[in-house]
């Protein structure tokens, strides 16, 4: 696009552009310039200093920040360093005076071009990374999960070092990859390591590499996952797994961004965002001696709790669902629907193993399915015996003793929630929980408060 109140040197620009098989399109003004910028794609302004309703140097920051990948040649009749150093400042590609640097006009505009065009791809595959990783890819709308997606987006944009807790199967590495892709690393890389599945010795040569000579087989040096991370994220899963000792040398990463290789004598410096993650009591393991206090602190600076399945049955059709979808179509036949009794019975499940084992039961059952839709003889044994109809409980029974009791507490709050937790002395997380084991049906009283 040509800004430019000359008519005449406006026609000239744009019968040198069209030549040059460029699509151009001509403003007088800021007014009709931005008219264009919301309705065509544009790549390259050339825009010229004096306008009738604005500065064009002014006109460049507001477009660079609204535009980002559109790049802006200034054009000028008398140059001027104050106004050259202010164009550059708020954004321009390049600064040049009419007439004097035409012959430069041509090859600069093309390396404008290319510059937009490889903005424009880095825009794109920032989407796509957000798309494949990001915070939408995790399945839920219970309050439990919502509460914990808000927190983890609350974090994601700094570089502090966030601990992810939960049970085996919860998700905790999704968790981490939305961090880091919701984050201002997310085009660096993200490695992650499981902290139990490889032994001491080799864990320590692991993440932070080897020196040739360190250890028998050491042939050749060695970098480290916490140096190939560089600019980006380590994500640590199961950290309560590692060696005390190995413990100390994460500490300094984490205190002073060095560390020294296996075998080496020299520090080596490091950018990188750790995120941890454990289904570990980390206090419980400081008392017993296993897990370093200074470490925990460290790693504490921003903590998550990743409900378990159980805590949040609300999201199990949704999640089922999504992996119906998911396996369905690779399956030899069409399976596109669950009855609703097996649903209910995926329902009654404890599901000690999370979201995991769920995946794994849908996966299963779809396999050996010979229908289009899933029913119960489709699931493992063990569930199969579970029956909705011995859920009722005995009013001897402690269970059932437990939901009158939280259900007369529920009314006495009139709904409040929160209150209801503070007179049970148990946490909001785990009243959720229990209203829907127990199948709670509160919405006669159920008001919602302004401290909710």
């Amino acid at each position: 696009m040509l800004i430019e109140d000359d008519l005449k040197i406006r026609s000239l620009l744009k019968r040198i552009f069209v030549m040059e098989r460029y699509t151009v399109f001509e403003s007088a003004d800021i007014r009709s310039a931005i008219k264009h910028l919301k309705k065509e794609h544009i790549d390259v302004v050339i825009c010229d200093v004096m306008l009738p309703d604005g500065n064009g140097i002014d006109f460049t920051k507001k477009t660079k920040e609204e535009y980002s990948d559109v790049e802006i040649i200034i054009l000028t009749a008398q140059a001027n360093i104050p106004d050259g150093v202010k164009a550059m400042r708020n954004g321009a590609f390049d600064y040049i005076t009419k007439g004097e640097d035409n012959d430069k006009l041509i090859p600069l505009v093309g390396h404008a071009m290319e510059k937009a065009k490889l903005q424009a791809k880095l825009n794109e595959l920032e989407k796509q990374v957000i798309r494949n990783y990001g915070f939408e890819n995790i399945i839920g709308k219970s309050p439990q999960i919502s509460e914990t997606i808000a927190l983890a987006q609350k974090v994601a944009p700094f570089d502090t070092t966030v601990l992810l807790m939960g049970e085996t199967g919860t998700g905790k590495e999704l968790f981490a990859r939305a961090i880091h892709a919701s984050g201002k690393r997310f085009l660096k890389p993200f490695i992650a390591i499981n902290c139990s599945a490889i032994s001491r010795n080799l864990l320590e040569s692991e993440i932070f590499g080897h020196k040739a000579g360190a250890f028998t087989g050491a042939l050749k040096d060695k970098k480290g996952i916490i140096e190939e991370a560089g600019g980006g994220t380590l994500f640590l899963d199961e950290i309560g797994e590692m060696n005390i000792d190995l413990q100390a040398k994460l500490l300094r990463v984490l205190e002073t961004y060095e560390f020294i290789k296996v075998g080496d004598t020299k520090s080596v410096s490091v950018d990188v965002r750790i995120i941890a993650a454990t289904n570990r009591n980390l206090e419980r393991e400081i008392k017993d001696g296993r897990f370093r206090s200074d470490l925990y602190y460290r790693l504490n600076t921003f903590s998550i709790y990743i409900p378990a399945l159980r805590e949040r049955k609300k999201d199990i059709p949704l999640l089922a669902e999504y992996f119906l979808h998911l396996y369905g179509r690779k399956a030899h036949h069409p399976v596109k629907k669950m009855s609703k009794d097996f649903m209910k019975y995926l329902q009654l499940c404890e599901w000690k193993g999370n979201v995991r084992e769920l995946k794994n039961v849908i996966e299963r059952a779809i396999i050996l399915s010979e229908k289009s839709e899933l029913t119960v003889s489709d699931l493992p044994l063990d569930m199969q015996r579970l029956n909705p109809k011995h859920q009722n409980f005995s009013s001897f029974n402690l269970t059932s003793i437990e939901k009158s009791h939280i259900q007369k507490v529920l009314k006495h709050t009139k709904g409040n929630k929160v209150e209801a937790a503070k007179l049970l002395n148990i946490g909001l997380t785990t009243l959720y929980r229990k209203i829907e084991e127990y199948g709670l049906n509160i919405s006669f009283f159920d008001v919602e408060y302004a401290s909710k």
